[in-house]
């Protein structure tokens, strides 16, 4: 049953009829983990904390540097030299109070990887390298959970959920690029703006998830472009080729791939 203070906190969320009361209870119920407290994990974690989701898993390994606060926004300039996770669980508990954090201050690895994302509902790629995104695909199917794939770049932004059963990132990536590739990426620079848009939507999948109303982004890469402010739907098929998802898959285990860069 929701309190008096509670049903005010979410009133918006249960006039909703798709929500109401039950919703929100659900919502309290949820438990969604969060990998990367960056650009991307930013948003995300202020608003699934806003939301009332329950339980909030975040892991990162970095702590807070100036660079970061042009666009990692759960940070502020007094949190220089903190552990992200620390800074990001702060602000979400000054926010809503009652939402339980758990917090995962290490890189997370194929030997950690699989008992980490079985024990949540739903799962939120919010790192910038591509080892971390196979890593946590390739997790994620195998492990039959649901996740938000989200990417930035420059001015341009990616994302898309793979539910059990529909297209994964391998089907669209077999593989990961070359170092030399993955590296040149990462010095690429990114509009501060950028994740706040697609790190929101990523937030918006998981609250339905957990809702379980509307149309998830299953099959579907969602594509921004923020200069020409347009988004680009392209539908994708799962793979029957798929490393991973496929009829006959080589991968079985999670595996690191490549020497991770800085989430």
């Amino acid at each position: 049953m929701l309190t008096d203070d509670q049903r005010v906190r979410y009133a918006r969320h249960i006039m909703l009829d798709e929500v109401g009361e039950a919703g929100q209870e659900r919502l309290r119920a949820g438990r969604v983990l969060v990998i990367g407290a960056g650009g991307l994990g930013s948003p995300v974690a202020l608003y699934l904390a806003a939301a009332g989701v329950g339980t909030i898993g975040i892991a990162d390994p970095d702590t807070v540097e100036l660079s970061n606060l042009q666009r990692q926004i759960v940070h502020w300039t007094q949190d220089l030299g903190r552990p992200k996770v620390e800074s990001a669980r702060e602000k979400m508990a000054a926010m809503n109070p009652e939402v339980q954090v758990e917090t995962y201050q290490f890189r997370v690895m194929a030997d950690i990887v699989g008992k980490l994302v079985s024990s949540y509902d739903f799962v939120i790629d919010a790192t910038d390298n591509f080892a971390a995104k196979f890593l946590l695909n390739d997790a994620c199917v195998l492990a039959g959970k649901p996740y938000s794939h989200g990417g930035i770049l420059r001015f341009d932004g990616q994302t898309m959920t793979i539910l059990p059963g529909t297209a994964c990132y391998r089907c669209i990536f077999p593989e990961p690029p070359q170092l030399e590739t993955a590296v040149a990426c990462s010095r690429a620079g990114v509009m501060g703006v950028l994740p706040g848009v697609i790190g929101t939507l990523q937030a918006t999948e998981a609250v339905k998830y957990l809702l379980g109303v509307g149309e998830l982004l299953a099959d579907r890469l969602l594509v921004y472009d923020s200069r020409r402010l347009r988004f680009r739907e392209v539908p994708v098929r799962r793979n029957p080729d798929c490393p991973v998802c496929g009829d006959r898959p080589t991968i079985t285990v999670p595996a690191d791939e490549l020497e991770a860069l800085n989430p």
